[in-house]
């Protein structure tokens, strides 16, 4: 894998730039289109780049419209539409939008990405080229002491020989790819057996096409608090992208799925009952210690004294 460099990307967009051969027809987002093919950076080696997009807001609303004929009179009517949509719910037309990615990311990020089955992906292949000696070393503030309450989460305690964690994932890391060159170039091994012996912290690169609808469930899991610190910085930036693709989506979205909270019909009943001036505590909630927690640190409700 080469190493990404700023004149490589620029010489791809000049190359891009001069195989345009007309002025575009379709509609285009200009806030988009002035990152195009620019490679924004993630964690210490990695980075986002939009490679191409299709659709705009307008292009959600053509499509909700178009199952009653009404054309678009007013860009507020435009917003207040989009909004309807996402907060009944209405996912098709944010289906008519796309976006592809170029993504450089340590494998074991990339793993917890392709969870989301609902993108075409194509990685690099190390079957067929040599990895680049990049590993992902995370900064001293990130190597914490497993959570006690969440096991498959970290807390905010520091360890206290973080110095010692991060030159031993360092050294093994040069270790690993100094060991992987040696039986490919010395020991005549093949580079799809050769590649086992290096950590998951090794970066790759893949390109990733997802609708909008699906994007934006992707981003409501892993730019949450609660998903893995190194994900989560992808999903950030992403986040940004689509705030300058499309504004109008980004506003309901945030508005109406990322900082907003599922309610069971017994947390709603809970909540009539607490309007209604009635001091409740976890015995008398009918809930469960965990869902009590959750549900009075979600709205500061302390149990009765």
């Amino acid at each position: 894998m080469h190493e990404s460099s700023p004149e490589l990307f620029e010489n791809e967009i000049e190359k891009n730039r001069k195989e345009c051969s007309m002025t575009t027809m379709r509609t285009t987002s200009p806030e988009l289109e002035s990152i195009l093919y620019k490679p924004i950076s993630v964690l210490d080696h990695g980075f986002i780049r939009v490679v191409d997009y299709m659709g705009t807001d307008s292009s959600i609303v053509q499509a909700a419209r178009v199952s009653y004929g009404a054309g678009t009179k007013k860009v507020q009517e435009d917003r207040g539409l989009i909004s309807y949509l996402m907060r009944h719910g209405h996912t098709t037309p944010f289906e008519m939008c796309e976006i592809k990615l170029h993504i450089k990311l340590p494998i074991f990020v990339a793993r917890h990405w392709v969870r989301h089955r609902t993108a075409s992906i194509n990685e690099y292949s190390a079957r067929y080229s040599v990895l680049s000696n990049e590993f992902y070393i995370p900064e001293i503030e990130q190597l914490t002491k497993q959570s006690e309450m969440n096991k498959q989460g970290k807390s905010s305690e520091k360890i206290a020989f973080a110095e010692e964690v991060k030159k031993i994932l360092s050294e093994s890391s040069t270790n690993a790819y100094e060991k992987y060159l040696y039986m490919l170039n010395n020991l005549q091994l093949t580079r799809e057996l050769a590649r086992t012996v290096l950590p998951v912290n090794v970066y790759t690169e893949m390109y990733w096409k997802i609708d909008l609808h699906n994007l934006m469930h992707f981003l409501r899991l892993r730019a949450d608090s609660h998903a893995q610190y190194e994900i989560r910085c992808y999903a950030n930036v992403i986040l940004e992208i689509l705030k300058k693709w499309l504004p109008f989506t980004y506003e309901a979205f945030v508005n109406y799925r990322q900082r907003t909270v599922t309610l069971s019909q017994e947390c709603t009943n809970l909540i009539k009952r607490i309007i209604k001036g009635e001091k409740i505590s976890q015995e008398k909630s009918g809930l469960s210690k965990g869902e009590w927690q959750e549900f009075s640190s979600i709205f500061g409700i302390g149990s009765e004294e």
